[in-house]
């Protein structure tokens, strides 16, 4: 693997950067967004059960109510709500306070996905660099510029940096671009959920609003 390396050249150093960074942030978005961690059942139960409580006119301790809120990443978002019920606003002061919520839900959920699409779209590109610098070391080559054959070793060098890094480009960039597809529908099916899962709390909370 290392003699690769070398014979891709230095073009291929800046490939091998951006291939960690995307695969770190493949693993560590896979691993943030499964549903037990956004929504573990246990929360979405207890969730529920104190809209319950709230809706019978039951008293809930806001204490109770934030230290759910500490329990998963949407869980401000579920528990918005109920804070806004015990402390006595209307509707459409509880309704704005869950849209601001949202958005910065949301955003977690959204967080490292750019820089994903953004290392699919400049893999190619830098794939593409390295193979103009090998096609440079080419013709560049002191033989050429001569007009002469030039040196075999030269020319093999400036071959297998251009092909390796064309390789490496495109190596890194289809996985990549798989990978920002596949975590985007899993952010989108989070987002969703946690959209529909607030819907049904507001809903018990403010039954004549909806």
């Amino acid at each position: 693997m290392y003699s690769i390396l070398l014979s891709a050249g230095w073009p291929i150093w800046p490939l091998l950067i951006i291939s960690i960074l995307g695969l770190a942030i493949a693993i560590e978005r896979a691993w943030y967004l499964r549903q037990i961690h956004i929504l573990p059942k246990g929360v979405l139960e207890a969730t529920f059960s104190l809209a319950n409580q709230l809706s019978q006119q039951k008293t809930v301790s806001a204490l109770e109510i934030s230290q759910l809120a500490q329990s998963s990443p949407a869980a401000p978002l579920l528990v918005c709500g109920l804070l806004e019920k015990s402390a006595g606003s209307t509707a459409q002061a509880a309704f704005e306070e869950i849209q601001a919520v949202a958005q910065s839900t949301f955003i977690k959920l959204d967080r490292y996905l750019g820089a994903l699409a953004t290392i699919a779209t400049v893999a190619p590109l830098l794939g593409l660099f390295g193979t103009v610098v090998g096609m440079i070391e080419i013709f560049g080559s002191q033989g050429a510029i001569a007009g002469n054959v030039g040196s075999p070793a030269q020319l093999a060098h400036g071959i297998s940096v251009a092909l390796y890094n064309t390789a490496f480009g495109l190596l890194i960039a289809i996985p990549a671009l798989a990978a920002w597809r596949g975590l985007r529908a899993m952010a989108n099916q989070r987002q969703r959920e946690c959209e529909e899962f607030t819907r049904q709390i507001f809903k018990k909370l403010y039954p004549h609003q909806l």
